[in-house]
């Protein structure tokens, strides 16, 4: 990517701004799809957060269907006809979004509900009552590897682990009036969302390998025997599994049926320390410098784009070119001012432009109303994020 380009075709725009660079993301979709071996890929709503982009990938092939991170997100995106086959990640406990799908029988053939216990389903049905169309569920398979008593590597979120606890859950759903059971899903964060190859840090990289191979060998297994008890029990429309860092390995798994991604098409850094694939910087944003408080140093307007997760250096947005710029350890990204210092902010004159790349993949959205849309050597269109439709689902 020539940075000098990008400069040249926003010429005319004042940053702060972001910028998509359609070329990288499309051949980031291209990259999953073929690291996916034929497994279609359900969309990350949350790692793309703009609906023309969303609207891009899912014209892709190898990518059907969308997951979303909220109901009224959800809810949303069928009613303007992205997608009729919609997995809401995550429980809801939003009352008036369950009200909402309950009284369109369209939205509630076309979006399935997580659920991880009994409580949820409790929660459904004081919600909406029992005069509504079938809600379809997703049961959750807590993915997290436990290789001893009171030791948990991965993310916390389902408490169904076993085979009999998805046996027992399996059964509440279908003893209940109102609800469908329509799919299953297991995430290995611990697989899919750390990098396997962290720069400067080979014993953290080995052992990080090491969890990674026998968390996999172990998840295929018991994945493998949920989907067969559950199976015995009620047929599945889908088995979701996998993230863009786990594609190949979730992929190789004849229980699932699905893989579900969305970073891999930005390419964030979050996602440079990995051996299997190397997205490409797909999305991008320029602050001006607005300080010169030092021959070495320039301090920038606005930056404080932090990303969600674990406080860390790994967190905060990297300046990307011109090259040889870092970050000051005593301010970091701040809401207003972000100073940079480096033998490159020698030549940065007020005005000029620090281009930039954010830890996360969705989270940029949150800070921008629009996205600038580049192919080639020009600004093809300027297309609003969720912020800019006035939509936050945070």
């Amino acid at each position: 990517m020539d940075v000098r380009r990008f400069d040249e075709i926003t010429n005319e725009l004042d940053p702060p701004f972001a910028v998509v660079d359609l070329d990288a993301f499309d051949h980031n979709a291209g990259d999953l799809a073929r690291r996916a071996a034929g497994r279609p890929i359900r969309v990350a709503t949350k790692s793309v957060r703009c609906r023309d982009l969303l609207h891009r990938v899912l014209r892709t092939p190898g990518f059907a269907g969308l997951m979303c991170y909220s109901l009224a997100e959800a809810l949303w995106l069928h009613r303007e006809g992205l997608s009729d086959d919609i997995l809401v990640a995550y429980p809801t406990a939003d009352r008036a979004a369950l009200r909402e799908l309950a009284a369109d029988p369209a939205a509630a053939a076309s979006i399935a509900l997580m659920v991880d216990s009994v409580e949820h389903l409790d929660l459904v049905d004081a919600a909406v009552g029992a005069a509504r169309p079938d809600i379809r569920v997703c049961l959750e398979i807590d993915a997290a590897w436990r290789p001893l008593p009171g030791l948990h590597i991965g993310t916390r979120r389902s408490p169904v682990h076993t085979v009999a606890q998805a046996r027992r859950l399996t059964e509440s759903v279908l003893r209940r009036n109102g609800f469908q059971l329509a799919g299953l899903m297991a995430y290995e964060g611990q697989i899919a969302g750390v990098g396997d190859a962290p720069t400067g840090h080979p014993l953290k990289a080995a052992a990080v390998r090491w969890m990674q191979r026998r968390s996999a060998v172990e998840l295929a297994e018991r994945r493998a025997a949920v989907v067969r008890a559950v199976r015995a029990l009620a047929p599945l429309e889908f088995v979701n599994g996998g993230g863009t860092g786990s594609l190949e390995r979730t992929a190789a798994e004849p229980a699932v049926t699905e893989l579900a991604a969305g970073s891999g098409l930005i390419g964030p850094t979050l996602f440079d320390g990995y051996r299997a694939f190397h997205p490409q910087p797909a999305v991008l944003f320029a602050l001006p410098v607005v300080h010169r408080p030092a021959g070495r140093i320039a301090t920038l307007f606005g930056g404080g784009y932090l990303a969600s997760g674990p406080v860390g250096a790994d967190r905060v947005p990297a300046p990307w070119r011109p090259t040889g710029l870092r970050l000051i350890a005593t301010e970091g990204a701040g809401e207003v001012q972000t100073p940079v210092v480096g033998n490159a902010a020698r030549g940065l004159q007020l005005g000029d432009r620090v281009w930039f790349r954010h830890a996360k993949a969705g989270e940029l959205a949150e800070r921008f109303a629009h996205y600038h849309l580049v192919t080639g050597d020009r600004l093809a269109a300027t297309v609003p994020t969720y912020r800019g439709e006035g939509r936050s689902f945070g």
